[in-house]
């Protein structure tokens, strides 16, 4: 008869992981999908504040992609014009949002500060958007 494999072969191994024997993907920790989803949250929010021309703001927010990514620099978006501001405000508020939420479950405090800064300014702006708009 057949004696049962006792280890993975090189084939089910990734990257030198095992690899999961239902989908073939390499295993990460909780940790790693937490860092590899907060930095997608924040470059989408860097994106955002990019095209609202707040270049210090978005100064912060790389730097902490950066950091999350292990060295790797985002991409950067260009100036949105005046008339789409409100839309970006009310898009970057959602998303510091998100990422605030995740930076509170992986206990990152320099991010969840860094996001709720963002919340509070893009609700600022926003509201003085809607006092603007309706004089």
């Amino acid at each position: 008869m057949y004696e049962p494999i006792r280890t993975k072969s090189v084939v089910h191994r990734v990257g030198g992981r095992h690899a999961d024997s239902h989908t073939g993907y390499p295993h990460s920790s909780r940790a790693e999908a937490l860092d590899s989803q907060l930095a997608g949250h924040l470059a989408a929010l860097l994106a955002v504040t990019d095209e609202l021309g707040l270049d210090g703001e978005a100064a912060r927010i790389a730097a902490q992609v950066t950091r999350l990514r292990g060295g790797a620099e985002p991409a950067r978006a260009p100036k949105a014009p005046a008339e789409e501001l409100p839309a970006l405000h009310r898009k970057a508020h959602d998303l510091a949002g998100r990422a605030l939420v995740v930076a509170a479950s992986r206990a990152d405090t320099t991010v969840a500060i860094l996001a709720a800064q963002r919340m509070d300014a893009h609700a600022a702006a926003l509201a003085s958007t809607d006092l603007a708009g309706a004089l």
